[in-house]
């Protein structure tokens, strides 16, 4: 009975530990959850289906509340082709009034001001997790480029 206990004490805590973004241990587990990411997709301007780079370790964090897939929602909306997009504007996703009424447009600029302080950024919105790490932000941005079709020019 102990040893199941001990069992069922370590799982949750990897999955904790997992949802949160691994807790910093520097591992360079790509998947510190043990189950595969999610294959997120895109569409290229002919129309085939095409997939996105694959999820960086610093992603993992997002990845508790973000989708990677178009129109697939958690507790944050799908990171689907981000750039370009004005905040708060997905149809059926429920955002904070502070969000919507923000006139953010996301680009790498503006999406790494909001990962490093997104309460500072907007006051009232509900994301709460922050990463400071100017590196860690950079890959994630990496990413978040790979997952958006025909990108926005940057000024």
């Amino acid at each position: 009975m102990n040893k199941t206990i001990s069992k069922l004490a370590a799982a949750t805590a990897t999955f904790l530990l997992a949802a949160c973004g691994g807790g910093g241990s520097g591992s360079s587990q790509e998947n510190p959850a043990g189950s595969e990411p999610a294959s997120p997709v895109q569409a290229s301007a002919k129309g085939a289906v095409i997939p996105a780079a694959a999820p960086p370790r610093e992603y993992m964090q997002c990845r508790s509340c973000h989708s990677p897939q178009p129109g697939k929602h958690g507790v944050g909306p799908s990171l689907h082709a981000i750039l370009g997009r004005p905040a708060g504007s997905i149809e059926g996703f429920n955002y904070t009034s502070a969000l919507k009424q923000s006139a953010i447009v996301w680009n790498r600029e503006t999406l790494d001001s909001w990962l490093e302080a997104p309460r500072k950024m907007v006051p009232g919105t509900r994301m709460v997790m922050a990463v400071r790490d100017a590196g860690r932000r950079a890959a994630i941005l990496d990413y978040l480029e790979s997952l958006t079709p025909d990108k926005p020019a940057q000024e």
